[in-house]
């Protein structure tokens, strides 16, 4: 299998590589369009600001790319939320995959922000992806987070209902780390590995 991890400037490419290796991956860790765009599979990770990524991604021609994939993709984490229209953080345009908008979580008493630690995520409707996982507990680090709608597979909650998991056609996205979310987070790569290529 062909794998391709997007090098979209994010921090936490070695522990994604070594998670898909666990599974038997040698993943390709590029930003050569010709490269992403002729992988079986593709992931586009992300730790930091909206804007950074984007910029980035400018730069490398795959902010048109990727919207045109037709393979499984799965965003991680800030990966998740550029697949978005925007993101209020530094009023971003993202790659418009989702057709919604990205904002900060709110503040409220005894509510950390950034949302870290581990949480519970609550399936909404059947997706492969899911495939046993349940109500499995999960690996979060975010300030922004995308709302529920057709696109939420998987809800979770801090001072709000977000979503943690979405799907819009052959784009999926995880807003915590699989990566860093032991048993369960290696189900989600595995089935996400597992995906039928269109």
């Amino acid at each position: 299998m062909s794998l391709a991890v997007v090098d979209s400037g994010g921090a936490n490419i070695t522990s994604v590589l070594q998670a898909l290796r666990r599974l038997g991956v040698d993943a390709t860790f590029t930003a050569d369009p010709a490269v992403i765009e002729q992988s079986e599979r593709v992931i586009l990770p992300g730790v930091g600001s909206a804007g950074a990524a984007m910029q980035r991604l400018r730069a490398t021609g795959l902010d048109t790319l990727i919207p045109q994939l037709r393979q499984p993709v799965l965003g991680i984490c800030l990966g998740m939320q550029l697949l978005f229209a925007h993101s209020t953080e530094a009023d971003t345009t993202m790659l418009g995959i989702v057709p919604a908008g990205v904002q900060r979580l709110p503040d409220a008493p005894g509510l950390r922000i950034p949302h870290m630690g581990w949480n519970r995520i609550t399936p909404r409707r059947a997706d492969p992806l899911l495939e046993g996982l349940d109500e499995g507990w999960f690996y979060f680090v975010h300030s922004y987070a995308a709302p529920l709608g057709d696109w939420t597979l998987a809800s979770s909650e801090h001072g709000q209902a977000f979503s943690a998991i979405v799907q819009h056609g052959n784009f999926r996205g995880a807003q915590f780390h699989p990566e860093r979310s032991a048993a369960a987070g290696a189900r989600l790569l595995r089935n996400f590995l597992d995906l039928p290529c269109s």
